[in-house]
């Protein structure tokens, strides 16, 4: 990676060293920059300085020496990806149900960032392969993935500040009659820690949701995330009793629906997942700044499953 070289603006005279450097090199996270500033990766007219608190005077010429550093230790895998778009900077990945992001207990291979750095091994220099977000395993759909640091910083900030479009499609059980918006917090659930919550002590999180088709006792939704709390879709559906179909977690005990034809029983018996994709993903590019949309239509099963509910009505 080359070298960057900015002149600081006398306005930004009495600013410490970090404090200057984030305004000039604004592509970078802060943390990023502190941890290169405390290596030697800055100077200043010349000098390398090594302490983030140097008073700047304006004037001077600060070099930035970006060098890309192993970050992820996971090992390449030879995992298909459905690419949707890629640039320099991004790669927009429609991910399978079943795929697991990327490792954690129980799932320590066999992940997408597995399959990332086996798509491009520079992806080990970026935390977590430049995976910003993630959406759970037996979850479908769209998923940006930054291939620069400039990108993965330009992208946490987009969704830090709810900037980013992410809307769903999904089954509920349950025959909605319109549709509206869920404004809950969501945390652990007090005892059981692997699921999540509405409660009081929990973090704001805004869902909003749209019908779609209604089926006797099913609705097909459109959801839109202004938040991207852990598990947020399935709780906050859960909470107003309108829960995924498929859901193990948050659905309820199974139960088919009366008038149930042959083939509805099928497919409902065989779902094994809440039925849950990641439709559309909208951002700012990180590069051009142009606003940039992908959506990516339902997958086979959920295809199925609507096709089913539709027939059974008939």
């Amino acid at each position: 990676m080359p070298k960057l070289t900015e002149t600081v603006p006398y306005g930004l005279a009495g600013l410490r060293l970090d404090q200057g450097v984030a305004e000039l090199f604004s592509d970078y996270s802060r943390s990023k920059l502190q941890t290169w500033i405390k290596s030697g990766k800055v100077e200043v007219d010349g000098v390398i300085l090594l302490s983030p608190k140097a008073k700047l005077d304006g004037g001077e010429e600060i070099t930035l020496d970006a060098e890309a550093e192993i970050v992820v230790e996971s090992t390449p895998e030879p995992i298909p990806l459905d690419i949707v778009f890629e640039d320099d900077s991004l790669l927009i990945v429609n991910k399978p149900a079943g795929l697991v992001v990327h490792p954690a207990i129980g799932n320590w291979h066999g992940t997408l960032l597995n399959a990332l750095l086996n798509h491009d091994s520079n992806l080990e220099t970026l935390p977590r392969a430049g995976i910003v977000h993630r959406i759970d395993k037996e979850t479908s759909g769209l998923l940006m993935v930054a291939k620069t640091l400039q990108a993965h910083n330009s992208l946490t900030q987009q969704l830090q500040e709810h900037d980013i479009t992410r809307e769903y499609l999904a089954v509920t059980r349950g025959r909605m009659t319109a549709g509206g918006t869920v404004d809950e917090p969501i945390g652990r659930h007090p005892t059981e820690r692997k699921r999540y919550t509405v409660r009081e002590s929990g973090k704001p999180a805004v869902t909003h949701y749209r019908v779609v088709q209604r089926f006797a006792h099913h609705t097909l939704v459109q959801l839109m995330l202004e938040t991207g709390r852990t598990h947020q879709i399935r709780v906050h559906m859960a909470h107003i009793r309108y829960p995924l179909l498929g859901d193990p977690v948050y659905g309820g005990r199974f139960q088919m629906p009366p008038n149930c034809g042959a083939e509805l029983e099928k497919e409902l018996r065989g779902f094994k997942r809440q039925a849950l994709h990641a439709a559309k993903l909208g951002l700012q590019h990180p590069v051009t700044d142009e606003y940039c949309e992908w959506e990516q239509p339902l997958p086979d099963d959920m295809i199925r499953l609507v096709s089913a509910l539709a027939d059974n009505e008939r």
